[in-house]
């Protein structure tokens, strides 16, 4: 059957179960490539975020944000991208997961301009940045001055759109630059959903009992 090729065994089995074989069957035959085409490859140029979902070995997901100025997503070629990973929290879950599990997921929406989405799907690697450096042109200077401590490169074998029917438009505003790299707790967020304070109420309870 078309489109059998691609997307997983649930998939094709739910399909089958709620009778939406064949529209999705046109869904991928006319929508999925395991390559960027030239608009694709134009829309990552420009894109300012992106949403990286990983799994570790036992897929167990982590879905994560990732930002910097446009055409920090580098495509090197129709079937390769990398992005940029600078220092965060320490916890270095996407990461550890590509290390136990390379596949990821990647979805770049356009909420500004023309409301669309792209998803990106493949296996990725740990290269570093100056190793990725010697062998690619055109990789973007450090953000605001901050080497990467490491480049995800992602060999691409899944793109295809994200529709726009459900995709708010937003307007961008001019935002005060924040620090980079910084262990600064208020500049980070602070305890924004209240979870050391509840933990610290926690355990005067627990000690007690």
């Amino acid at each position: 059957m078309p489109g059998r090729h691609v997307g997983s065994d649930g998939e094709h089995e739910l399909q089958d179960t709620l009778g939406t074989a064949d529209r999705a069957a046109k869904f991928y035959d006319d929508q999925v490539i395991d390559y960027l085409n030239t608009t694709m490859v134009e829309f990552v140029a420009r894109m300012d975020m992106a949403f990286i979902s990983t799994a570790d070995a036992h897929g167990e997901c982590d879905a994560s944000f990732r930002s910097g100025s446009p055409g920090f997503l580098h495509v090197i070629d129709e079937r390769t991208i990398a992005y940029p990973e600078y220092r965060g929290n320490g916890v270095m879950a996407s990461l550890g997961n590509i290390l136990e599990n390379p596949h990821v997921g990647i979805l770049m929406i356009d909420f500004v301009r023309d409301l669309i989405g792209l998803h990106i799907n493949g296996k990725a690697r740990m290269v570093a940045d100056s190793e990725l450096r010697e062998t690619v042109d055109g990789l973007p200077p450090p953000e605001r001055g901050k080497t990467s401590q490491v480049w995800v490169v992602v060999d691409v074998e899944e793109a295809y759109i994200h529709c726009r029917k459900h995709i708010p438009q937003m307007v961008p505003v001019t935002r005060q630059q924040r620090e980079w790299g910084t262990d600064n707790i208020r500049a980070k967020g602070g305890d924004y959903f209240g979870v050391k304070s509840d933990k610290q109420h926690a355990a005067p309870a627990a000690q007690a009992s």
